[in-house]
């Protein structure tokens, strides 16, 4: 991999991670349209610790909070009723689907989730869900001629079911095109939660399954020596300052727009894809990179 390859990639996971759009699929589709070797599922997952990290600078006091009172439940049975703790078990609940999946997966994962045709099919059918997630919830929000607003879900409403059902969701993620962000706030619709929490869930919850996801890969690559390093740490840095930023933005984005531009956007893509595969432009499979 070359620096300016690691650069665009770099550039290209901080924009997508945390839009539901799929950053999995758009590193994938970036080396494919370009030619380049598929980054592969290790390079992925190394680059996501970098928008991670974003992650946990840009929530820092909501992680800090919630690290704190999730420990000191741990000794204290009263520090359980605190919302906080709460939250920090919620995360770990939540965790679970796609920390099992994940590694009863993973050939498949390194392997034929990685079909290009797979890619634009999920593009397309996430889009769809995410579509109606996004109608059913303006709805609620808005009330009509002959129905009142619902009150939305908080976060304070989360349960172990909801927390759960928000893991299967992100556990949906591990085949690219599917979007982590997009299948779990979709999920958080469907249940009745504002956009707002719905998106703060879903970055909190990707933070233990990413960082285990990246550091189980970071000691596979450093143990096979099949990773090009600096190439690698320098799109990791990258896609941290980018996703930092865009962060600031989706977070302001959700509370008054419709995720109908995301919608078309996954939708027009998967179908495009489709036809360069069909039509011989595109292949759908590609060498993963031997270094």
């Amino acid at each position: 991999m070359s620096w300016f390859e690691s650069l665009i990639l770099g550039l290209v996971q901080g924009l997508t991670e945390f839009l539901p759009v799929s950053s999995s699929a758009h590193l994938r589709l970036t080396a494919a349209f370009s030619g380049w070797e598929d980054p592969g599922a290790a390079f992925t997952a190394i680059t996501q610790i970098g928008t991670e990290a974003a992650v946990l600078i840009y929530f820092r006091k909501d992680i800090a909070r919630i690290l704190s009172a999730w420990t000191r439940s741990l000794t204290n049975k009263e520090m359980r009723r605190d919302p906080d703790a709460r939250m920090g078990w919620l995360v770990i609940v939540g965790s679970l689907p796609i920390g099992i999946l994940g590694l009863t997966l993973k050939d498949q994962i390194e392997g034929p989730f990685r079909d290009l045709r797979l890619t634009a099919v999920m593009l397309i059918g996430m889009g769809i869900v995410l579509g109606v997630a996004d109608r059913l919830a303006a709805r609620d929000e808005q009330g009509g001629r002959h129905r009142s607003p619902k009150q939305l879900k908080s976060l304070d409403n989360l349960t172990v079911k909801d927390g759960l059902i928000y893991g299967f969701c992100q556990a949906l993620a591990l085949i690219p095109g599917v979007s982590r962000s997009g299948a779990t706030i979709s999920g958080g619709l469907f249940m009745g939660y504002r956009r707002e929490a719905a998106a703060r869930y879903s970055f909190l919850l990707a933070v233990p399954a990413v960082l285990a996801s990246g550091l189980f890969e970071l000691k596979g690559a450093t143990e096979g020596g099949h990773v090009t390093w600096g190439p690698t740490i320098f799109a990791t840095v990258v896609a941290f300052a980018v996703g930092y930023a865009v962060i600031a933005w989706f977070m302001k984005f959700i509370t008054t727009k419709s995720f109908m531009p995301f919608v078309w956007y996954r939708i027009a893509l998967g179908i495009v894809i489709l036809v360069l595969v069909a039509v011989g432009a595109l292949s759908p499979h590609a060498a993963e990179s031997a270094g």
